[in-house]
């Protein structure tokens, strides 16, 4: 057939061909695989079995904050672990979130779990969302959030304007305008592999306005949406017995789940 075609014309009958080959070859392999060509062939991450909790303190530091909760988790017979973050939880939330990857490696390798649990406080939950960016979605079941300022706090915009010297790195990535949070609201806020859950308080006083903690594609849970009379400020989140019960509740054995007045008096509110 190519023999009485021209050779401008042979050459390209030729040519496309050979892409066509090249196209049969890429798409074949792509289906060994499991996955489209192209897709990022990524595996949901099990919901099935609970694995170990990271808690992630917030802007400060302080694991002390967290203790109660990683506390109770421990009597709940899960296993609990407070991330120790660099420069004092004041520092660049990167490198924080490097400091939780590397917790999560040493808490799977320890309990030969396969995917680890992680809560968020405050900042905190800013640094698990980095982390998750960053690779971690390959191993994080669920991600809770604690009155995180996943949109800015208009506190740490005062503290800019008023005392800039007073507002180290992680203040300015706090900001109402930061680029990093800019960064990480740019899209899917929610990105696929774990299950996420944003537990806050209407009367946050340091997440201000309370619904920057509102992040796009998690389950809400303020905690005034379950106990409408409960009175939880922001240093509360961790200690309270209500919100202790609520994370328990989303890091079970069983899918996330709404919930509302009904739950209230079952959880202790």
């Amino acid at each position: 057939m190519l023999a009485g075609l021209s050779p401008a014309r042979r050459r390209l009958v030729v040519t496309v061909l050979a892409l066509a080959v090249v196209a049969v070859l890429v798409t074949g392999a792509a289906l060994l695989l499991g996955r489209p060509s192209g897709a990022a062939g990524r595996e949901p991450v099990s919901q099935d079995a609970p694995g170990p909790v990271l808690l992630v303190p917030g802007y400060g530091g302080s694991t002390a904050a967290l203790q109660p909760l990683a506390d109770r988790l421990t009597a709940e017979g899960r296993d609990a672990t407070v991330v120790d973050v660099p420069g004092a939880g004041t520092g660049d939330l990167g490198a924080a979130a490097d400091a939780l990857g590397e917790a999560a490696d040493a808490a799977l390798e320890r309990t030969g779990a396969e995917s680890v649990d992680v809560v968020g406080y405050s900042a905190g939950g800013v640094t698990a969302r980095l982390w998750v960016a960053d690779g971690g979605a390959a191993v994080a079941r669920r991600i809770v959030t604690l009155g995180s300022p996943h949109h800015g706090t208009t506190l740490a915009d005062l503290a800019g304007r008023v005392a800039p010297e007073e507002c180290p790195e992680a203040c300015r990535q706090l900001t109402t305008a930061s680029p990093l949070l800019a960064g990480l609201n740019a899209g899917d806020e929610t990105p696929e592999g774990p299950a996420w859950i944003s537990i806050w308080t209407a009367q946050d006083e340091t997440v201000t306005p309370p619904e920057s903690a509102r992040l796009e594609g998690a389950l809400e849970l303020p905690v005034q949406s379950v106990c409408p009379g409960a009175r939880v400020g922001h240093g509360d989140l961790p200690r309270h017995p209500l919100v202790q019960a609520m994370v328990l509740e989303e890091l079970g054995a069983a899918p996330p789940a709404a919930l509302g007045p009904d739950d209230c008096a079952r959880l202790g509110g």
